[in-house]
């Protein structure tokens, strides 16, 4: 308590003294300075002023060279345009193209093998209004990834009756890319009478969002020109139960009434099959399948007295060997 009455009054003084600001103009102004400097004495650290004669466009053309120039847009990460795509392989765009292709050519000259399958793709018992009857497409094929020999069979018919139709092809197949397969070779018809070959062209793959595709020209014997097509789908429904719609057209370029074939589309036919998937090797499958004449060949089928229309119901087996 003592302490503080003797400073007391002296901070009271001090308030009511005025302030003197001479001192602190006399900093702020260059001529003001009366006081002498020697050359060699230093300025004082806290003395960081620019000389007053200095004019205002020398100082601000002092930091002209400063001003930084727009950035290209390549320099800028998120306007950056996207980098080349390569138009054959995605690894030449990390290592020499020259490398990547010899490389590539020891790959392929190396690895290549041959393996023998089988696939069985329908073997079926159709449950029709009448009649019942049967049906089954598959093949056999040998080669490797690029070439394969390959022979297929399909048919059709009614149990206790001569098979409505068989054929049995023989052709190359030989990659064009990853995704479609060129068909080169001959089909001979055993059914229906009287007997058919054709030279055989086709292309058969995997068309975008995932149909299987296949066409083919067909030259005969005879002369007459025919044309096929076929396009199927595999929807998974769940991790082993797989819907396969497909549908499948025969077009003749021709009327060969000597086995029943007028000009146009031949015939139609549609089918779904639901298969269980759980074993690749061997899958059961139930499903519907229908199958139509068209145009002249329906009305030389009619006037044969032969139906031009059969629904099934159907169930089979999908296996691989």
């Amino acid at each position: 308590m003592l302490v503080m009455g003797m400073i007391a009054p002296q901070l009271a003084a001090a308030q009511d003294a005025p302030i003197d600001h001479s001192m602190h103009g006399s900093m702020h102004d260059g001529n003001g300075m009366d006081m002498p400097m020697d050359a060699g004495e230093a300025m004082p650290a806290g003395n960081h002023e620019m000389p007053m004669d200095m004019p205002m466009g020398e100082g601000h053309s002092a930091h002209a060279g400063h001003i930084m120039a727009e950035p290209d847009v390549a320099d800028q990460p998120g306007n950056a345009p996207p980098p080349a795509v390569p138009t054959d392989h995605s690894a030449d765009r990390y290592f020499p193209q020259e490398r990547m292709e010899a490389a590539r050519d020891a790959l392929l000259k190396h690895s290549a093998f041959s393996t023998l399958a089988l696939q069985v793709d329908r073997l079926e018992y159709r449950v029709r209004d009448g009649r019942d009857g049967y049906g089954w497409e598959g093949e056999a094929w040998y080669g490797g990834d690029i070439d394969r020999i390959v022979v297929a069979s399909e048919s059709e018919g009614t149990f206790g009756e001569a098979a409505e139709r068989v054929e049995v092809a023989a052709y190359w197949r030989h990659a064009l890319d990853p995704w479609f397969n060129l068909q080169l070779g001959a089909r001979h018809d055993l059914r229906p009478d009287p007997q058919r070959t054709y030279a055989m062209l086709g292309i058969q793959g995997l068309a975008p969002y995932w149909f299987e595709v296949e066409g083919q020209m067909l030259v005969s014997d005879k002369g007459d020109v025919h044309a096929r097509g076929k396009a199927s789908y595999d929807q998974r429904l769940t991790q082993v139960l797989v819907l396969e719609p497909e549908v499948e057209f025969d077009f003749a370029f021709q009327d060969v009434p000597e086995i029943g074939v007028g000009a146009g589309f031949e015939r139609v036919e549609l089918g779904a099959r639901l298969r269980y998937d759980a074993n690749r090797s061997l899958a059961p499958y139930i499903g519907v399948n229908w199958e139509r004449q068209l145009g002249e060949t329906a009305r030389l089928s009619r006037a044969a007295g032969e139906g031009v229309s059969d629904f099934s119901a159907v169930v089979g087996i999908r296996a691989m060997f």
